[in-house]
């Protein structure tokens, strides 16, 4: 397939305003946002098939369906600001968002689904490129793209990301989406409140200028979705769990089709509480966890590391549960905090899968209200953003999450054919976990790292035999 970079122009960009005037006070932002200033600003998006309106009638649609949800997100139209004592804060100032209008008509949805690695003019289809969060002082905190394919368009959001975590950004999405559809009432209404744990006295100096990303922006990457469908996460979670809980393994041919009577007890096992559910007095690895230790494993095998090197797997979980009391659902705003795993590189390939997995499991069923509090307290003694990346070459970053209803955007013409993000915040074992297009407990993991691990990942019979071949 010929290159199709620098194949996106863009032929407007306007500001939109919120249909009402927001009454919302200034935000104070937590100490999950504040680290998030040294970040890029989130970029996910959704590609459709065409729909049945001209570009300008489509532009006018989204204008006025995004200027209505801003009313409901107020902040997404506000700018960060700084008060004399250091503290940064969120005006809900009414300043507007962007909405950028863009045409890539040699494009099709097809080239964007097909190959092996992501092409790269997806990046194209995210305004904002590479900006940083703290950026968010002079820059709107919200861009649309909507750029139009030959055959579709694709939408994409490059938000805050000290504004926003994930639940945040899909929740508005999700909400953009039915006020597009023509709702009257959108289901989810955003929680700011700003009276938990989360919200300090402590003051994060940032250097003059603002700070930076700390990662390598220009690093060789390679990036590759990879694709696992119900069944094959049902088998794996399977064999994971299989010593602890009396489960049959199953056999070794990857394409062995499952009886009926093992698919019901295998879908038992997968819609069991993924979080901390317990059986005969023992923790059950979920399904998302066994394909987390699926993926240690195999990057680890690719890296070639020594075997005494220390290996990290950081996964991000939402606290809002976690606290108690618990967080609002919709709370906006950040409320994650990175769960990191440790291992020697021998541990993880010496040890079966099981083992591993269950390191990942005890580290996030140990995260509760009083570990959450301590990350908040130990941040509060030492304010500092957070250094993304992969500086000793031997980490992997989990975000996202199969949970997010990003298959659920249906603007007015049908839901996303695929979900995708922009270049921010990759670096070398940077992982996005979205849910699969086809649902049902599917799920695509985005895989961004360096082409010699990439090659290396490919060749890995374990990782493989478990990736869906269509």
């Amino acid at each position: 397939m010929p290159s199709l970079e620098n194949s996106v122009t863009v032929i407007s960009t306007n500001k939109v305003f919120p249909d009402k005037k927001s009454t919302l006070a200034d935000l104070k932002l937590s100490v999950s946002d504040l680290p998030m200033l040294s970040c890029h600003y989130i970029q996910k998006g959704c590609l459709f098939t065409r729909p049945h309106l001209t570009p300008h009638e489509l532009l006018s649609h989204l204008e006025h369906s995004l200027s209505l949800t801003l009313s409901h997100f107020p902040p997404l139209a506000g700018r960060l600001s700084t008060s004399e004592d250091g503290h940064v804060f969120l005006s809900c100032n009414d300043a507007g968002a962007d909405i950028v209008f863009a045409e890539a008509k040699y494009v099709r949805v097809g080239d964007v689904m097909a190959g092996v690695d992501v092409p790269g003019v997806v990046k194209e289809f995210f305004s904002y490129d590479r900006a940083v969060s703290y950026e968010g002082h002079n820059r709107p905190i919200l861009a649309v793209q909507v750029t139009e394919l030959n055959d579709g368009v694709f939408i994409g959001c490059s938000v805050n990301h000290a504004v926003v975590d994930g639940t945040s950004l899909w929740n508005f999405v999700n909400t953009f989406a039915e006020v597009s559809r023509g709702a009257e009432n959108a289901t989810r209404q955003p929680d700011f409140t700003r009276e938990s744990v989360l919200i300090s006295p402590a003051v994060l100096k940032v250097p003059r200028g603002g700070p930076k990303v700390t990662f390598d922006e220009n690093a060789p990457l390679r990036e590759r979705i990879f694709s696992f469908t119900r069944e094959q996460i049902l088998e794996l979670k399977a064999m994971v769990n299989g010593e602890r809980n009396g489960v049959e393994v199953l056999g070794k041919q990857s394409n062995d089709k499952l009886n009926g009577k093992l698919t019901e007890m295998l879908e038992s096992l997968l819609d069991r509480n993924d979080a901390v559910s317990k059986t005969e007095s023992k923790l059950v690895i979920s399904s998302f966890q066994s394909l987390c230790a699926l993926l240690w494993r195999a990057i680890t095998r690719a890296r070639n590391l020594p075997s005494a090197k220390t290996t990290t797997f950081r996964m991000a979980v939402n606290v809002r549960h976690r606290l108690s009391p618990k967080l609002n659902p919709e709370y906006f705003g950040n409320a994650i905090q990175s769960v990191p795993t440790f291992a020697t590189a021998g541990e993880v390939l010496s040890r079966d899968i099981r083992w591993t997995a269950d390191q990942l499991n005890r580290s996030v069923a140990a995260h509760g209200d009083e570990r959450t509090r301590e990350v908040v307290a130990d941040w509060e003694a030492n304010p500092r953003c957070f250094p993304l990346g992969n500086a000793d070459g031997a980490s992997v970053t989990m975000g996202s999450s199969p949970r997010f209803p990003m298959y659920e955007n249906d603007f007015g013409w049908g839901k996303p054919v695929a979900v995708r993000s922009g270049r921010a915040n990759k670096f070398d074992g940077k992982i996005s976990a979205f849910p699969g297009r086809d649902g049902n407990g599917s799920v695509d993991l985005e895989v961004v790292i360096a082409p010699e691990t990439m090659a290396g990942i490919e060749c890995d019979g374990e990782f493989m035999r478990y990736v869906s071949k269509v």
